[in-house]
């Protein structure tokens, strides 16, 4: 067969010569379109693609991932790791979270888990169709008079939307207790009405890890400004100006890690 008679694939642009690609990374910052994502896997997951998103090789101190699990896939047994915490979320289908000596259930969109360095969980999909899990794993950083946080399974219609910004159209969602010390990071759910946008380019010491979930609009990163969408995820280094305005018909919001509680490792 010729190259021009080669089969194009149904519903993916064409790459041509030089390629296509909305991907980009910088010296403090990755903008990562789902399409150019590769699949792996990890060895105590079975049945299960792993398509990772943050590392300390990218210029995170920290790990994000897309979890692919097919039915009868998930943790061969159950796992943990010392001294690192793990957090869930769950973006479709339904699976089953159990973490020792504390809770378990169904785990599905928008339900949500933390678990502390050296406690064992599962996470199994014992249903009939795929489920995709959203992971984050960060090394904890302990702080004198503080102790380990204690293990959260719960969903996000358990968790009240606040304003505390005071801007109209613009709610949170704080999926970890807000202002606990014992936590050295927050994952927030961002909320944004049409037409609602941050007032200021911020410019800060957090590093963050953003991933779209519902809706679109426009990211600003150092000096340009990306189109971002559902599944897009973005990796923000300390000091990298951002700025966030949606552009659809309806609400945008975006799942967004962010280190915090801490002082400046010297």
């Amino acid at each position: 067969m010729r190259p021009h008679q080669l089969p194009q694939f149904a519903g993916r642009p064409a790459a041509g010569a030089i390629g296509h690609n909305r991907g980009v990374v910088q010296r403090n910052y990755a903008f990562m379109p789902p399409e150019g994502v590769l699949v792996s896997r990890l060895p105590h997951f079975e049945k299960t693609i792993a398509r990772m998103l943050a590392a300390p090789v990218l210029g995170a101190r920290f790990a994000q991932y897309v979890l692919e699990i097919e039915p009868g896939g998930g943790t061969k047994v159950p796992f943990a790791e010392e001294g690192v915490q793990h957090f869930y979320y769950g973006l479709s289908g339904e699976a089953t979270f159990a973490i020792d000596g504390s809770a378990s259930g169904s785990f599905h969109p928008g339900s949500f888990a933390y678990v502390p360095g050296g406690t064992r969980f599962s996470l199994r999909n014992d249903s009939g169709a795929p489920v995709r899990v959203l992971g984050l794993r960060k090394r904890y950083e302990p702080a004198p008079g503080f102790a380990v946080p204690e293990p959260i399974l719960s969903h996000r219609d358990a968790v009240p939307l606040t304003n505390h910004t005071g801007m109209q159209g613009r709610g949170f969602q704080f999926l970890l207790p807000y202002g606990d010390m014992r936590f050295d990071f927050e994952m927030n759910l961002m909320w944004f009405k049409p037409g609602a946008f941050f007032p200021d380019v911020e410019t800060h010491v957090m590093e963050h890890g953003l991933y779209m979930l519902e809706g679109q609009g426009l990211y600003l990163l150092g000096q340009d400004w990306h189109e971002i969408w559902a599944e897009d995820f973005i990796w923000m280094g300390g000091y990298c100006p951002q700025q966030f305005y949606p552009t659809g018909f309806g609400d945008a919001c975006y799942l967004l890690y962010k280190n915090v509680n801490r002082d400046v490792a010297l």
